[in-house]
């Protein structure tokens, strides 16, 4: 059974704590730090402070989720679908690198609307643009023209960028 990286969601202010309980039980993680630049009355200071708020990745197999579960300060798995979240390993990778090159990160949510321009990023119509055309529930229908066809697709939201 190959290793999986998935996102935990913790308790409230704990990121930094369940990190280092789980690498003392041996479990690969990894919990995305953004170095920002906080002012007090007499000095400025560069602290770490988690980007993603009450989440940590872990890097495990099925049979290690009971571990991470059982660990102090874990809420539980981030589902998708029914299923704990897969984050793709180059998702990580750009996270690392982002947060390595640059200070004071901030996170934008994306949400997508009718009628906006979108790149498909996964799946059988990887790369192809569109426009969406309806959204329900995590399912957005795009219409892509292309070929002289117009083919419109159900597709997950997670699989769309705006352009």
């Amino acid at each position: 059974m190959t290793a999986k990286w998935l996102a935990i969601y913790t308790k409230p202010r704990w990121e930094k704590k369940v990190a280092s309980l789980l690498t003392q039980k041996g479990i690969e993680n990894y919990c995305p730090l953004n170095k920002v630049r906080r002012k007090w009355s007499d000095r400025m200071k560069l602290v770490e402070e988690p980007l993603f708020k009450s989440y940590v990745f872990v890097r495990v197999t099925d049979e290690d989720r009971t571990a991470v579960r059982m660990t102090d300060g874990v809420i539980n798995f981030v589902y998708w679908d029914g299923k704990p979240a897969i984050i793709k390993d180059k998702e990580i990778v750009v996270i690392r690198q982002f947060l390595n090159e640059h200070e004071n990160v901030s996170l934008v949510k994306v949400d997508l609307q009718p009628g906006q321009q979108v790149r498909i990023t996964a799946g059988p119509l990887m790369d192809l643009e569109g426009r969406v055309l309806e959204l329900k529930n995590k399912v957005a229908k795009v219409l892509i023209e292309s070929m002289g066809y117009m083919l419109v697709a159900d597709i997950e939201k997670n699989k769309l960028a705006s352009k």
